[in-house]
């Protein structure tokens, strides 16, 4: 295997870059030294041993109780803390960090498919992002991204994919990516297209402004394909309604400048993570808390948006005109509100956790300057450092919980044996310095290598 400088533009295709993964399905590796934390409850593992068949995790243990047979390729993991692959669950693929969305739709639509969500797939999974829910853009580029993937034609994480929003009306511009509903005929019907089309979730949006039949029917035309479905949570309202349809899982801390979450939405809260396992499992919730915490930051110190790792894949002239679109960040009208809403983060993610809903990591990287590079571990770094969650905790919601929310514990989600070998590592405490996760020495996804020592690994 051939490695190169990560930090480097890639001139060539992404999709030169690896082989079918097939072609590895039979080598052995062990990972040998490192420590482990393998998303479970327990205390991390020291000097761990994870024997890798394939794709699949064949037995964990450590040096002192599993020791690695003949024929294994053995990789050191010394010094790392090793951990599941990372999920992020609220990315943008078709968005890469440019500031004017009217005239991204409209420059782009026709390479979302063949450039630009096959740039944000390598970008993420060489972050260390081994699964990504994109909740956004047009069925077929979804469909057709996800399955260059799968067959290895590509690199990036496994991905869930919702497709189009669902929405009151399409904002104009947006149909491609964004399907407004008319009744609860077509309600239906917008879903079981998506359903059958293939898709792994439902997005809806703005709820509140459906009747309340229209949306009552998304929610179960979607639960009748097995399929759950994810919110908005923006105004009180949009809450009060996703919680009386049933709607899985919440997007955004949401609610503007207000300072906290109202009494009745934080008493149907607790009403409704009350229920768990008697409504169908635990209430989910994807607070997308980095890209607001982190704006006035970046005003102070804009240098990280100079980055190299963001070019990843790009054609030169889409690269020239995201640097264009950010060259102020201070005068970005999609951030004017974002001052007074700071404030507000800390104390309603606090109510959310006490109220016992469980947090999921997501980011929704690919906003403006919000790069797939960079948005995951900025999300897991605010967590920890400013809301004061504990690092076990903040790592759970970016492994465990995403891979339970979306009924696919049993493959990924830890690393445990019969599981897929997702696994990245990083060199150093990464509970003790969560930040670490800005540098992933180490990604494998499904026992192939994609990075080890800092650098790409060429197939």
């Amino acid at each position: 295997m051939k490695k190169c400088n990560a930090g480097i533009t890639i001139l060539v295709a992404v999709a030169t870059l690896f082989a079918s993964p097939d072609a590895f399905a039979g080598e052995k590796k062990a990972l040998v030294g490192g420590r482990l934390i393998d998303g479970l409850l327990g205390p991390p593992i020291a000097n761990s041993v994870i024997l890798i068949d394939g794709e699949i995790i064949e037995a964990v243990g450590t040096t002192e109780t599993l020791p690695v047979p003949p024929g294994y390729e053995q990789i050191s993991t010394e010094g790392m803390s090793v951990l599941a692959g990372l999920w992020d669950m609220h990315v943008h693929l078709m968005i890469n960090g440019h500031s004017d969305y009217e005239h991204w739709d409209k420059t782009y639509a026709d390479r979302f498919a063949t450039e630009i969500m096959p740039a944000s797939a390598y970008q993420l999974l060489l972050a260390g992002v081994t699964t990504a829910r994109d909740l956004g853009a047009p069925l077929e580029d979804s469909l057709e991204v996800r399955t260059r993937i799968e067959n290895g034609e590509i690199a990036g994480p496994r991905l869930f994919i919702s497709g189009p929003f669902i929405q009151h009306v399409a904002y104009p511009g947006t149909e491609a990516f964004r399907w407004g509903v008319n009744g609860v005929r077509d309600a239906r019907a917008k879903v079981r297209r998506l359903a059958e089309a293939g898709v792994d979730v439902i997005k809806m949006v703005d709820q509140d402004e459906m009747t309340f039949e229209e949306a009552a029917a998304i929610v179960d035309e979607a639960h009748k394909h097995g399929l759950p479905v994810v919110a908005h949570s923006h105004r009180p309202e949009e809450i009060r309604r996703g919680l009386e349809i049933g709607v899985d899982n919440f997007e955004h801390t949401g609610l503007a400048a207000a300072p906290e979450y109202p009494p009745d939405v934080m008493t149907l809260l607790k009403e409704r993570t009350a229920t768990g396992r008697v409504r169908g499992g635990p209430l989910y919730w994807t607070p997308t808390v980095e890209g607001l915490w982190n704006y006035d930051l970046i005003i102070a110190n804009p240098e990280h948006l100079d980055n190299d790792c963001w070019k990843l894949g790009l054609e030169s002239d889409t690269i020239a005109d995201i640097e264009q679109s950010i060259q102020s960040p201070k005068e970005l009208l999609y951030f004017d509100l974002t001052p007074k809403r700071k404030p507000t983060l800390i104390k309603k993610i606090h109510q959310l956790r006490n109220a016992g809903v469980v947090l999921l990591i997501g980011t929704d990287s690919g906003i403006p300057m919000k790069f797939h590079c960079q948005s995951t571990w900025n999300e897991l770094d605010v967590w920890v450092n400013v809301m004061g969650i504990p690092p076990q905790e903040v790592l759970r919601a970016a492994t465990y919980w995403p891979a339970k929310m979306m009924k696919v514990s049993d493959r990924w989600g830890t690393v445990t044996a019969g599981k897929y070998a997702d696994i990245i590592a990083v060199r150093g405490d990464v509970l003790k310095h969560i930040n670490l996760l800005q540098r992933v020495d180490f990604v494998m996804k499904g026992g192939i290598v994609y990075k080890q020592d800092g650098l790409i690994v060429e197939q």
